[in-house]
């Protein structure tokens, strides 16, 4: 299995997908920089007379917010589409240019080639996940303050790269289904379903649904299509444990913010969901390569 899982970090250093990817991630980083620069020189411009006080204080907090929700943002973007498109032909592809054909013959269980193939996109997924994490905190952190504690930027973190598992599985299991092109462009929708859902309920969350009906049937459909693609709301989740939102609800609002609010905050059963929705993308992809024909 290992030589399977440095297989796929060569294939991918070698179609230069990882190359291109840290090139936009630093042109990325670099317009980031200006970006909480900008919004760090508001502190600046009126000192307070107590840099200890409490309003002083919320706003360093209130700025520091609104820049990492800026930040991971696009980040989520970021890490989506490496993880979709570093895996959506794993299958499909190489079946297709032949390679699986001459490498399963060989002694090597299908299950260990494609859990091999698995763990490789994930690791390096992960991996350029803790890389972009670490990149937006720090320059948050020069230019402002970033909220919460040790602990909740840990947890933010494993949010924040569960993505790339919950992805990846969906994109392999596509791959034993359609064709190369085919599973790439069901990703990209399945993608933006699931983050056009996730807008909706962020503007549908500061209405009143009570009294409108409207408004009701289309909550409803942006919470279906969050379930058939979990990774915005998992962002959301990520954002309100790193700001420790729970507590601090009443003091800062970082809420109406439009897209890059955080509506409605997933709770812990709809994580349970989602751990479930990629355990169950996985299985079914294994079990659907085992009998695949080639």
């Amino acid at each position: 299995m290992m030589t399977i899982i440095g297989m796929t970090w060569k294939e991918l250093l070698r179609k230069r997908v990882l190359l291109l990817t840290f090139f936009m991630t630093l042109v990325f980083l670099l317009a980031f920089w200006f970006v909480a620069d900008t919004l760090g020189e508001r502190l600046g411009r009126g000192e307070p007379a107590d840099p200890t006080s409490m309003s002083h204080l919320i706003e360093l907090y209130q700025i520091g917010a609104i820049t990492l929700s800026l930040g991971f943002f696009f980040g989520a973007f970021v890490i989506a589409f490496l993880s979709i498109f570093s895996s959506f032909s794993t299958v499909a592809g190489e079946a297709e240019q032949g390679v699986l054909q001459a490498m399963l013959p060989r002694p090597l269980a299908r299950w260990r080639w494609y859990m091999g193939r698995w763990i490789g996109y994930v690791s390096l997924g992960a991996g350029y996940a803790a890389f972009l994490f670490i990149a937006i905190l720090l320059i948050t952190k020069i230019h402002s303050s970033i909220p919460g504690d040790f602990v909740s930027l840990l947890k933010s973190f494993l949010l924040f790269a569960s993505v790339v598992p919950m992805l990846v599985s969906v994109s392999m299991l596509g791959s034993c289904v359609f064709s190369a092109i085919g599973n790439g462009v069901f990703m990209t929708m399945l993608f933006g379903a699931g983050w056009l859902g996730g807008m909706i309920e962020k503007v549908t969350s500061t209405m009143q649904l009570e009294n409108n009906t409207t408004l009701k049937p289309l909550h409803l459909i942006a919470g279906l299509m969050s379930l058939a693609m979990p990774a915005d709301s998992i962002q959301q989740r990520m954002l309100a444990e790193m700001f420790s939102l729970a507590e601090l609800q009443s003091l800062v609002r970082i809420n109406n913010l439009g897209p890059l609010g955080l509506g409605e905050i997933p709770s812990n059963a709809f994580l349970i969901y989602a751990a479930c929705y990629t355990a169950a993308a996985l299985a079914a992809g294994l079990l659907l390569f085992r009998r695949k024909d080639f």
